[in-house]
C-alpha cells in the first residue's frame, strides 16, 4: 500500500501537456502506442502478466502486484479481466483530472452552442 501512496503523490499529470503538444489526434496515437507497448501480442489485451513485463518500459516497474492489479481492475469496464484498447484509453483519460475537466467544459460548450442553434 505504502508504494501506491508514494506513487500517488509522485504523480504527475503529462497527458493535458500532451494533448495541447500533439493535439487529440496525435495523443489518441500515442495512447494506441502506450497500449501496443503493454498488451499481450498474442491476446490482443493487456493482461496482469503484460502489465508486469512491460510496465518498465513506461516508468512504472516500482508499482507493486497490487497496484498492477488495482490498475487493470479500475479499467476493466466487462470483466474479463484484461484491458482492451477502448478500456485502457478510457482509464487514461479518467487518470487524468485536468484533461477529464478540459474534455467536460468542451462538452458542455459544444451543448450549449447546440441548444443555441436549436432555439
Amino acid at each position: 500500500m505504502a508504494s501506491s501512496q508514494n506513487q500517488n503523490s509522485n504523480f504527475q499529470d503529462f497527458l493535458p501537456l500532451m494533448a495541447n503538444k500533439i493535439g487529440g489526434d496525435g495523443l489518441i496515437g500515442e495512447l494506441c502506442n502506450g497500449f501496443n507497448l503493454l498488451m499481450d501480442s498474442e491476446k490482443g489485451v493487456i493482461t496482469f502478466d503484460s502489465l508486469k513485463k512491460n510496465s518498465a518500459l513506461l516508468g512504472l516497474q516500482d508499482l507493486s502486484d497490487d497496484d498492477l492489479r488495482s490498475m487493470l481492475k479500475e479499467g476493466d469496464f466487462d470483466g474479463d479481466g484484461a484491458l482492451n484498447q477502448m478500456e485502457f484509453c478510457v482509464l487514461m483519460f479518467r487518470l487524468s483530472p485536468e484533461l477529464m475537466e478540459e474534455s467536460q467544459f468542451l462538452l458542455e460548450e459544444a451543448l450549449l452552442q447546440e441548444f443555441k442553434d436549436y432555439c
